[in-house]
């Protein structure tokens, strides 16, 4: 099998098998008791939390742990609009986001009469931070973007937009999932409020994640009961998978370098053995190499993926939290409109560094052969 679906999911890597396994076995208490056993376990979610904060060059006690990248959006946006909505209901996004954060804004708007505008890039795909600053007012409270889009590896501008927002009430939060572990990202550098993260997408368990968020920054909790993370998300913390996130971040934030120019190497390879077909790329400006949107003309996606998964090979045709639906990508029809016919010949090649150099000349192979 070889799988090129990264960008969905990424393989656990041994050491954080070996240490999740380690707390599963031998630390089962609960971090909220006052005994040794609990004093221990809170003992583990603090460590987390430090390998976090020090990956982001923030001070822990900004890192609010959550379920995953999900969580940490809804969190960020539903939580900081209900709290501030005294200072305006006007809230700008791009129409490329993620599904968690497009239907955090709907459900904000439908329901609590949020005014939400949906920013679509221009004719080229290109996002230019200017497209924010065309349209924030002075009643404009929360700015959201994603710094590396999940369907094509697009970087968004988010120094400038940070930048733009420095003098500004809006606060700026960044959806991260697609970035973390794999470039640097500072918050504080980026002048970012708050930052989301999931676990799974760095070789991580699936199931956690965490939430950045600049201190005293006010905002309501999604989830309500005991006091757990200074109150800001109820329920018993989950040890084994938060030390499983912690230390491959660790490891994704020790070996960035490498790993980076491995699977830039991957890329080129992909679209080297590919120059005898007849194929383009889904790329509007400076991208992260660890996605390649791939076109066919004529071809139907769905068709390809299905002759490749039965041939061995794992890829998408878009976000797999999107799997299973009869649309074509919001994000390609943001920049192509709902009548492209490119909206139907793409898939989704996607990178991690534990991909091989044969496996990317084994899925070409088998594309010419019994795909096209």
């Amino acid at each position: 099998m070889i799988y090129l679906d990264n960008a969905a999911t990424t393989p656990l890597l041994p050491e954080v098998v070996e240490a999740m396994t380690d707390v599963l076995v031998n630390n089962f208490g609960n971090p909220s008791s006052t005994h040794r056993f609990g004093r221990q376990a809170s003992q583990i979610v603090r460590q987390a939390r430090e390998t976090v904060a020090q990956a982001l060059h923030v001070p822990p006690g900004t890192i609010t742990f959550t379920s995953g990248g999900s969580e940490s959006n809804s969190t960020a946006l539903i939580g900081y609009a209900l709290a501030n909505r005294q200072k305006g209901k006007h809230i700008i996004t791009t129409a490329i986001e993620h599904p968690s954060v497009l239907n955090a804004l709907n459900y904000l708007k439908s329901r609590y009469g949020f005014d939400v505008t949906f920013v679509r890039p221009q004719h080229d795909g290109s996002f230019p931070a200017h497209l924010i600053k065309n349209l924030l007012r002075e009643d404009t409270l929360l700015v959201s973007m994603m710094m590396a889009n999940n369907e094509t590896g697009q970087l968004l501008p988010i120094r400038e937009v940070g930048q733009l927002l420095e003098n500004h009430q809006a606060a700026f939060h960044v959806d991260a999932v697609q970035a973390i572990g794999k470039i640097p990202v500072y918050p504080e550098d980026l002048k970012i409020d708050f930052l989301s993260a999931s676990g799974h997408k760095f070789h991580g368990p699936k199931g956690v994640g965490f939430l950045y968020h600049r201190p005293k920054l006010q905002f309501d909790s999604i989830i309500h009961g005991g006091e757990q993370e200074e109150k800001r998300r109820a329920g018993t913390e989950n040890l084994h998978s938060l030390i499983g996130m912690a230390k491959a971040l660790q490891l994704a934030t020790e070996n960035m370098n490498n790993n980076y120019l491995h699977v830039e190497k991957l890329k080129s390879l992909l679209l080297q053995d590919l120059s005898d077909v007849d194929c383009y790329t889904h790329e509007f400006g400076p991208s992260m190499p660890h996605v390649v949107n791939l076109g066919f003309p004529g071809r139907n996606h769905d068709l390809l993926l299905t002759k490749l998964d039965l041939s061995g090979v794992a890829i998408s045709t878009g976000s797999a939290c999107t799997a299973g639906t009869v649309e074509p990508s919001h994000v390609l029809e943001a920049v192509y409109g709902s009548q492209s016919p490119q909206l139907k010949e793409n898939i989704r090649v996607s990178f991690s560094e534990l991909t091989t150099e044969d496996e990317v000349h084994a899925f070409v192979k088998l594309l010419k052969e019994r795909a096209l």
